[in-house]
């Protein structure tokens, strides 16, 4: 297939998308034939980005094992203490248990704004939405002669050698829970699934409700035959459990050794106070024994400065460490609700265990808010420690970049300036942490948050130079 202008290459993708259903969201009619802009060209990114984006996922893969062992061993009772506040005794109980004792979550995809200064992580998150989009967009521009960061199939490759590695199975029977408050991803992964299956594979998209229990191991009914699941790769966020059907007989399953579950229920690998953990003087010593130094040294270089909101007063011989307020050390967040504008360039939010917690929801920007908005989410923050803690970040600005898209008012592609999050997702296989491919999201200079919307271009990445 020859396709030879930009315009072509934009309405060629744009249709991909919507054959295969992934331009839609369940239950919502949309007078709009697209969820988002699409650019006739992958984003380009330069090689030491890129060789920076490789080393990435190896660091936080280690991370997690440390922060894991670091959990599980108790040795400092203070970081259990932030980790299992408002988390029911059960899920705690479940972290615990020693059949997964050694579980960490394969699918890894850190939130990276690409700055002035390099780049810097917001966030990681175990339970990612974007592989199915990622995926696809991947192949659609491959077919327009595109290759994009990890190969055209690279993602799907990823998440099938991820499933096999966990499982220990050449070609393991899979189902991808997908839970009614998930359901914006469901398309995505439903395609996953099939692409999946095209290509031989045992994996189907489900609802939690469709798996079948029994005292031997867990089943789904697959075009009136009854398949038994090896592993049910979990995407639904642990604080939705009380609403997720069966969740109590799948957790059973898992601990029984009937079914493999993945992400593990780990509540303590979820949270985005772990990222305060990285900075914090009291634990480097830990980390620099769990993990390899420039790994560990390569995640103090591009997190973001995090902190957690703890309402708990400070000895008078300590300061909260590494934040400084007009100059001068703290001992209580709230000398910051009287923060200037200026002053203001922090974001508030919550940790986790939330639904706010999800996407944009209950982020706070100092200097995008009145004082008075800011002084209350401060105290809020503050107030609702002991139940559902949040977390402070210094404030950056992303890069300014320039991309173009397809305009349908028009009929051609126009260019638009806008800021840029960087999504790499990664996937833990048998030999080693892969990077798979990068979703980029560019939205215009106007917008606060940085995140999938109608005036958004989300674009996989490629290597400068490669086109």
């Amino acid at each position: 297939m020859l396709i030879t202008t930009d315009e072509s290459h934009c309405k060629f993708i744009a249709d991909y998308l919507r054959r295969n259903s992934l331009w839609r969201l369940p239950g919502v009619e949309s007078k709009f034939a697209r969820l988002w802009r699409i650019s006739p060209s992958l984003f380009s990114l330069d090689t030491e980005i890129v060789k920076i984006l490789e080393r990435l996922g190896s660091a936080i893969w280690s991370f997690y094992s440390a922060v894991n062992r670091l959990y599980l061993s108790g040795n400092y009772p203070w970081v259990n203490e932030y980790l299992d506040i408002g988390k029911p005794d059960s899920l705690i109980e479940h972290a615990h248990m020693n059949y997964q004792k050694r579980m960490l979550p394969r699918v890894i995809r850190p939130d990276i704004l690409l700055t002035e200064q390099g780049l810097r992580v917001t966030e990681f998150d175990s339970v990612p939405g974007g592989i199915g989009l990622t995926a696809a967009m991947s192949i659609a521009y491959g077919q327009c002669g595109q290759e994009s960061i990890g190969g055209t199939e690279g993602m799907l490759s990823g998440f099938n050698a991820m499933l096999s590695d966990v499982s220990g199975i050449d070609n393991p029977a899979v189902a991808i829970l997908v839970s009614d408050e998930s359901a914006d991803y469901r398309p995505e992964m439903e395609w996953l699934a099939s692409e999946l299956r095209v290509r031989g594979r045992s994996v189907w998209a489900v609802r939690p409700e469709e798996v079948i229990f029994t005292e031997d191991a867990i089943f789904i009914d697959v075009e009136n035959q009854r398949v038994k699941i090896d592993v049910i790769y979990r995407f639904y966020e642990l604080f939705d459990l009380k609403n997720i059907p069966k969740a109590e007989l799948i957790a059973y399953a898992a601990k029984k050794k009937l079914v493999m579950v993945t992400p593990p229920y780990k509540h303590h690998l979820e949270e985005k106070l772990l990222l305060a953990l990285i900075s914090h003087p009291m634990l480097e010593d830990w980390f620099l024994s769990e993990m390899e130094e420039g790994e560990f040294f390569l995640l103090r270089e591009v997190v973001s400065p995090t902190w957690v909101l703890d309402s708990r007063l400070v000895p008078p011989h300590a300061l909260i460490p590494g934040f400084r307020f007009r100059g001068k050390a703290v001992q209580d967040w709230r000398v910051i609700e009287d923060a200037t504008q200026k002053e203001r360039r922090l974001v508030i939010k919550p940790s986790g265990f939330s639904p706010l917690a999800w996407g944009s929801r209950g982020v706070v920007v100092g200097h995008d808010v009145s004082s008075d908005k800011w002084a209350a989410a401060v105290e809020s923050a503050l107030t609702n420690f002991n139940s559902s803690p949040s977390v402070l970040q210094e404030f950056h600005d992303s890069k300014r970049v320039r991309v173009r898209y397809y305009d349908e008012s028009s009929d051609c592609v126009v260019e638009m300036d806008g800021r840029v999050r960087l999504c790499p997702y990664y996937f833990v296989e048998g030999d080693g942490v892969k990077l798979r491919g990068v979703l980029a999201t560019i939205v215009p200079l106007d917008k606060k948050f940085i995140h999938g919307m109608l005036d958004a271009v989300m674009v996989p990445c490629m290597v400068e130079g490669n086109a």
